[in-house]
């Protein structure tokens, strides 16, 4: 497990949301991530099984709230009482490491929400709390040894709407997805 290695393919993206404060969506029905979590791994046994999964994890035990005259992001309160925790299992798990290592792993299917009696197996997170996406790897097998992966610049704030106008327009400008946002052209009409 120890040579098994795990690069964020979209780290550039990442990095330029978190020196910004990467703020995350959550709705009652879920809602993907963007930037997506990609990546990349090498050092797998080929004919070994394996199963990749993501947690989130409390960067600490605060809730938070916006100063829009500040642009920042300031402590308001003890954190709310922790969801129950969850995991998001890729749906190619378990898949031999040949399969893993032949293409870029993407968890695009995975949705966060903050409904607490949520069914459809997302992702339960606070509002106005930070969090930190875990990647684990792991063997197949009954007690099998396991590896944890942490990207530092995957860390966000969870909320209900943007709070900072620059994460909304780097959103929009980056989310292919999110070209019904942009505004148009008005010299070809």
């Amino acid at each position: 497990m120890e040579r098994i290695t795990a690069t964020l393919t979209t780290r550039e993206l990442w990095r330029e949301f978190n020196s910004l404060g990467t703020e995350m969506i959550v709705t009652k029905s879920g809602r993907k991530m963007f930037p997506t979590f990609q990546v990349k791994f090498s050092g797998m046994v080929p004919d070994s099984t394996y199963v990749l999964m993501v947690d989130f994890v409390p960067l600490d035990d605060k809730r938070y709230r916006y100063l829009f005259h500040s642009s920042s992001w300031v402590v308001a309160g003890k954190a709310d009482p922790i969801s129950p925790p969850r995991v998001y299992i890729h749906p190619d798990s378990p898949a031999t490491g040949a399969h893993w290592t032949r293409q870029v792993v993407s968890f695009d299917k995975l949705k966060l929400t903050n409904n607490q009696l949520d069914d459809n197996g997302h992702i339960i997170l606070n509002s106005m709390h930070r969090y930190q996406p875990r990647l684990h790897v792991l063997l197949n097998q009954e007690g099998a040894p396991f590896r944890t992966f942490l990207f530092a610049e995957t860390e966000f704030t969870a909320v209900t709407a943007y709070q900072n106008q620059r994460i909304t327009q780097l959103k929009i400008a980056s989310n292919p997805f999110a070209k019904g946002f942009r505004e148009c052209d008005q010299d070809i009409w």
